[in-house]
């Protein structure tokens, strides 16, 4: 019965997805839109086709750019984390920083970004870092206040020492809320790296979407945004499928 309602539920939106998709393509064949206005599905998927090569290669550089930046966001996250939970008067300092950074929009930072470190991999790299960054960090410090004081304090009586403390009673503890921050800011990479390859870059499904939209090729646009939401769903599957793997018992 288990099985049947997982399925169940699994199904359910790809059905709503492919009834929209009918429902899209039906709307312009019969009121004749013109597809630099809006185009149908299966122009969209002739167009992914047509320029898969180059897709491939603009693809490959967002790719490189949100992992890199997203992964130097996970650890930047993990030490500030650990060290605001270490020293209160650290968090105290650096905290309401941190939430008052997201204020500033993303896009507004971009082009000083780019003018501080130039037109080459860094700048986009710490774009995607700075997109990233706040829901790791958020969610690492939040799951460490969670901690129960006692169990540690426990610990301490049966003489467990710091590194115990942390594997045993800390990480257990923080690892659901870290993986809820991990599946935000994997989709976060992929729109930070597209934001980037917008303000200036050679390559990029941001350069190419840029491109597309200049000279109105709107089935080439919807290819490539197409192929951000396709990247930003497999950086969620996988966070998701290794927070399964690690935490069992979450499931």
């Amino acid at each position: 019965m288990k099985r049947l309602t997982s399925t169940e539920n699994n199904l359910l939106p790809v059905a709503f997805i492919f009834a929209l998709t009918m429902l899209w393509e039906f709307v312009v064949r019969i009121f004749s839109i013109p597809k630099y206005v809006l185009p149908a599905p299966s122009g969209i998927l002739k167009a992914l086709y047509r320029s898969r090569d180059v897709l491939l290669l603009h693809t490959r550089t967002t790719i490189i750019e949100a992992v890199i930046g997203f992964a130097a966001a996970i650890i930047l996250a993990l030490l500030l984390a650990g060290v605001m939970n270490r020293w209160k008067k650290v968090k105290k300092m650096f905290y309401p920083v941190i939430v008052i950074s997201q204020t500033v929009p993303i896009i507004v930072l971009a082009p000083l970004i780019m003018i501080w470190l130039g037109f080459g991999i860094m700048p986009k790299i710490s774009i995607v870092v700075l997109t990233c960054f706040f829901p790791i960090v958020i969610s690492i410090t939040e799951g460490l206040e969670t901690v129960d004081e006692d169990i540690i304090s426990m610990m301490k009586v049966m003489r467990a020492s710091s590194w115990q403390i942390f594997t045993k009673v800390k990480l257990p503890a923080v690892l659901p809320a870290f993986f809820s921050g991990l599946k935000i800011a994997a989709t976060y990479s992929i729109m930070g790296a597209v934001i980037a390859e917008w303000i200036g870059a050679q390559s990029g499904l941001g350069v190419y979407m840029t491109r597309a939209m200049h000279s109105f090729h709107t089935e080439e646009l919807f290819a490539d945004i197409l192929i951000v939401v396709a990247l930003s769903i497999c950086m969620f599957e996988i966070i998701n499928y290794t927070g399964k793997k690690i935490m069992p018992w979450n499931k």
